[in-house]
């Protein structure tokens, strides 16, 4: 029976533990702000460079607590206060309890529980003390020339101040090795770029050294296995620098040159893959600059198109497999109508209804594809003006215009009305009448002997979603500029012909630049 007994009691014990270990003890973290109102304020938390709502608490004489949820992970989170005031410390899965007051948080600042804070808020507050310092003396220098004592010996002040902050930190980072705060503190850190190599006269070789240098070694200092750092700002801020116009040329091939190795050393499981992978695409997407759209589409082909061995997309974080699939879909297209790539050949009728033209065959230095519709209001005003330069500087200049209306169904007329009405000589092709009946009872009628089903479904295959639409594309039929209004079209035409000083047939229009 005694026996029996334990060995119940040793179950409930592993059973007691085994629950323990699964819920957890959620931490406090606790905030007393001396002579702030009782009021509703709120944890954020950090994603990179920017902050999300983590949790909301009433705020009562000055003080608030809050219990970490499963889904709060370690990095840095804020205290936001009313009028949009916050600041920031250290969580990492410990309580904390820290007591501060307006209207320097930092300087006031006094941690009555929390390693990692404790060490991080002495770090803070060293710092902006020695800030102050080399700030003063800044100033101190400038009534000084730079030949004067004093502005050399204000100079070596600010030099040993900078050495002080380094070997700071760098005690600071050998004192606490297990620390959260010893990895961001050594990720802020800049990295010791050496001077270029001279030759025997004293001459720099390479110019660009400093620079390859500094970019071959931006991450040594961030440990980029550890996805804590993911949830703090300074990491956000380092991806957003190394990624933006200051380190890399703003050309797709440039960029995912290094977008590519970047996110692939990534373990796929992790937080800073997702990150990554997340930011660098998000950027692409949302950019203005000409051709950019190419790194949205092959960042997106590469990582969120890409399956794993049981045939699940590696962006793991992608879990609705609907839209996914429709993103893929769609992004299968776009890769054909990317800078650099040569586009689908379009195979239609003119407005004869019996010749086949296609661009693929035109031997012109340049070719503009135009995709535009009769009755589209936006269509009638371009299209006009693209006759206009076809005829005063583009047919001289070999530079053709293969334009594809919209001429299906009771369009057909009104398209050919139009191209009459206007005078239009560049090449007008387009899905007519008949070719899209015949073509919708039997295909093969025409596939392949005359044209392409990409070019009977020239909407699907060119993602024409609107119009008017442009692609400029090169001698070989590549794709060097697309989405150009007239004005940007006539302009870019110019400088890739390099005509000088040639007049401009039509100035900028901001109705157009805004459509």
């Amino acid at each position: 029976m005694i026996k029996n007994k334990n060995s119940n009691m040793k179950q409930l014990l592993v059973i007691a533990l085994l629950l323990v270990s699964t819920m957890g003890f959620g931490q406090k973290l606790r905030f007393k702000v001396d002579g702030a109102k009782d009021t509703t304020v709120f944890l954020t938390k950090y994603y990179g460079s920017k902050l999300f709502y983590a949790d909301t608490g009433e705020m009562k004489g000055g003080i608030v607590e809050f219990t970490a949820k499963p889904d709060l992970k370690p990095g840095f989170v804020a205290l936001l206060m009313p009028g949009q005031k916050y600041f920031e410390v250290i969580y990492n899965k410990e309580d904390i309890s820290i007591e501060t007051k307006s209207p320097d948080f930092v300087a006031n600042m006094k941690v009555k529980k929390s390693e990692e804070n404790k060490v991080f808020v002495a770090y803070i507050n060293f710092l902006q003390e020695q800030r102050k310092v080399a700030t003063a003396a800044s100033e101190e220098r400038k009534k000084f020339k730079e030949g004067d004592p004093e502005y050399k010996r204000l100079g070596e002040k600010m030099d040993s101040i900078s050495k002080l902050v380094n070997n700071y930190q760098l005690d600071l980072q050998k004192n606490n090795p297990t620390k959260l705060v010893s990895k961001i503190i050594k990720m802020s850190m800049d990295i010791v770029v050496p001077e270029a190599p001279k030759d025997a006269n004293g001459k720099v070789i390479d110019e660009n050294f400093r620079y390859n240098y500094y970019r071959a070694h931006y991450w040594d200092n961030i440990d980029l296995k550890d996805d804590r750092l993911v949830n703090t700002s300074v990491f956000g801020s380092k991806v957003e620098y190394f990624f933006g116009k200051n380190m890399l040329i703003q050309h797709p091939d440039s960029v995912l040159a290094f977008a590519f190795p970047f996110c692939d050393q990534f373990d796929k499981k992790s937080e800073m893959f997702k990150y990554s992978v997340d930011y660098v695409t998000n950027t692409f997407a949302k950019s203005n600059i000409m051709g950019l759209d190419k790194g949205y589409v092959y960042m997106v082909n590469r990582y969120y198109c890409k399956t794993d061995e049981k045939g699940n997309s590696i962006a793991y974080w992608m879990t609705n497999k609907e839209k996914l699939d429709e993103l893929c879909k769609e992004n299968k297209v776009r890769m054909n109508l990317v800078q650099g790539v040569r586009p689908p050949n379009i195979i239609l009728r003119d407005t004869t209804d019996v010749n086949w033209k296609d661009f693929y065959s035109l031997k012109s230095e340049y070719t503009i594809l135009y995709f535009w519709d009769p009755e589209c209001g936006h269509c009638k005003k371009t299209t006009p003006k693209l006759e206009t330069l076809y005829e005063k500087k583009f047919k001289a200049r070999n530079v053709e215009i293969f334009a594809v209306g919209k001429a299906t169904n009771e369009d057909f007329e009104k398209w050919k009305k139009f191209i009459r009405d206007n005078k239009l000589t560049f090449i007008n092709v387009g899905l007519t009448k008949k070719l899209f009946e015949d073509a919708t009872a039997d295909p093969r009628h025409f596939v392949p002997k005359y044209t392409t089903l990409e070019s009977l479904n020239y909407h699907d295959t060119y993602d024409i979603f609107a119009t008017p639409r442009i692609f400029v594309l090169d001698k070989d039929k590549k794709i060097i500029a697309k989405q150009l209004t007239i004005s940007q079209l006539e302009d870019f035409i110019d400088r890739m012909q390099n005509v000088k000083n040639a007049e401009k047939l039509f100035p900028p229009d901001p109705e157009e630049e805004a459509h």
